[in-house]
């Protein structure tokens, strides 16, 4: 009970000092993982390290469905229309480009790995983290264009990511043994994706009309609205694990369908959910600190170069490559290149590979080179969250709402420039 009492404590002692922290560089991650890393010097901690596989992945999952959940009832539909080539680029070229890139440089780097293994690792380190990035998608000084495009980036490629993984699992395996694998990796592939959007749309469809008809109609009481929210991410995960089905790709899809019957979802009743899904996101990072404390002796300089080009080149070129075209400008292009932490839904891939994976002989380099490069993400993102925006402010003040940046959005008008200051 020592470790929960110390999170239990300092979620208490966060919540006290949060505001005060929000203009720092210091971020939640930054001090959970450093306070995880911290207790494994108590006495008595060691004991209480060995937590079950499957309940931690639990605990995450359920964190990041939250997330998915609140950022998919929270994006504006009039916007994403409006603004839709970006996220569809990031998404359709940049993401592929980034696992390519990934398992290559996985290749070349790091030894003893095969082309599937080298696939796994790209595809758990793939996805972006909305929760990470949250101080870039909520500030007012970045173009709205620029973070609805990082929100909804950050928001599906973690649910496309899971079927990515599975199929270099099955291509791992048969690797190993030699066997077939096409029929498994089609019906793996149905049943995330396809069966995951299904019941994102019916659960996120039926739930938003019935919410819908009860705040019109004044049935609901506000507070309980907000437990009726919040149960809809979790019937996903339900009928999800029935069913086979991915409960990341359901979460984000319920949340965004959830608004054509409950337009007030994001904009009310959200915040219960959020706030829930992030005490589960504290949580995994504090333990994510009391594991990678046990492995520092065991980041080689080649899993650390991985870790640094993860987070540059893997990404930043994908990124610049699917931007081709757009005419935004050299600055908007690297901040959008850069900020792309790796966090919870790296985390929670990762475990799901250690719960999944068949002996793989990788698995020890696999799970060393994605702590290193979550835990760098972690602190490199978080210190230069808050500099990034300003330097990035500077960078785009003379730009006039003609620009790609201020795209026109919703209703025709240009979104104007924003105005920098200080402490957003």
């Amino acid at each position: 009970m020592v470790l929960t009492a110390v999170f239990v404590v300092l979620v208490f002692f966060y919540s006290l000092v949060s505001q005060r922290l929000q203009p720092t560089i210091l971020t939640a991650p930054m001090l959970f993982t450093a306070a995880g890393a911290a207790t494994t010097l108590l006495p008595v901690a060691a004991r209480e390290l060995v937590l079950d596989r499957k309940v931690l992945l639990l605990i995450a999952e359920l964190g990041l469905v939250m997330l998915l959940f609140t950022d998919g009832s929270r994006i504006n539909r009039s916007l994403l229309k409006a603004g839709r080539s970006l996220p569809i680029r990031l998404l359709s070229t940049g993401m592929p480009l980034t696992i390519v890139l990934g398992a290559v440089s996985a290749i070349i780097v790091l030894s003893g790995l095969s082309w599937g293994e080298a696939g796994i690792l790209a595809a758990i380190l793939a996805p972006t983290d909305a929760g990470l990035g949250q101080v870039i998608v909520s500030s007012q000084r970045v173009p709205l264009r620029i973070r609805q495009s990082l929100n909804v980036e950050a928001a599906l490629n973690d649910g496309l990511a899971v079927p990515l993984l599975m199929l270099f699992i099955v291509l791992a395996v048969a690797e190993e043994n030699t066997g077939p694998a096409g029929a498994v990796l089609g019906r793996l592939l149905g049943e995330q994706l396809g069966y995951g959007t299904l019941i994102g749309i019916g659960i996120g469809t039926a739930g938003g009309w019935l919410l819908g008809v009860a705040h019109r109609t004044g049935w609901m009481a506000p507070p309980l609205g907000q437990l009726g929210v919040v149960a809809l991410p979790l019937l996903c995960v339900i009928v999800a694990e029935e069913t086979g089905a991915s409960m990341l790709v359901a979460a984000f899809v319920a949340g965004f369908a959830v608004q054509f019957g409950f337009k007030a979802a994001g904009r009310q009743s959200v915040e219960f959910t959020e706030n829930w899904g992030q005490l589960f996101n504290y949580f995994v990072f504090f333990f994510f600190g009391t594991v990678v404390a046990g492995f520092w002796g065991h980041f080689t300089p080649a899993v650390l170069l991985y870790a640094v080009l993860s987070l540059t080149v893997v990404r930043m070129v994908p990124v610049a490559l699917a931007l081709q075209g757009t005419r935004l400008s050299r600055a908007t292009v690297l901040f959008m290149g850069w900020f792309g932490p790796r966090g919870l839904a790296s985390i929670v891939l990762a475990l799901m590979y250690l719960v999944h994976e068949a002996g793989l002989p990788g698995t020890s380099t696999i799970r060393l080179a994605v702590m290193a490069t979550v835990l760098l993400s972690i602190f490199a993102h978080g210190l230069t969250a808050q500099p990034g925006i300003n330097l990035y402010a500077r960078r785009i003040a003379a730009l006039d709402d003609t620009s790609p940046e201020y795209q026109a959005l919703g209703d025709g008008s240009p979104e104007p420039p924003q105005t920098p200051h200080v402490g957003t």
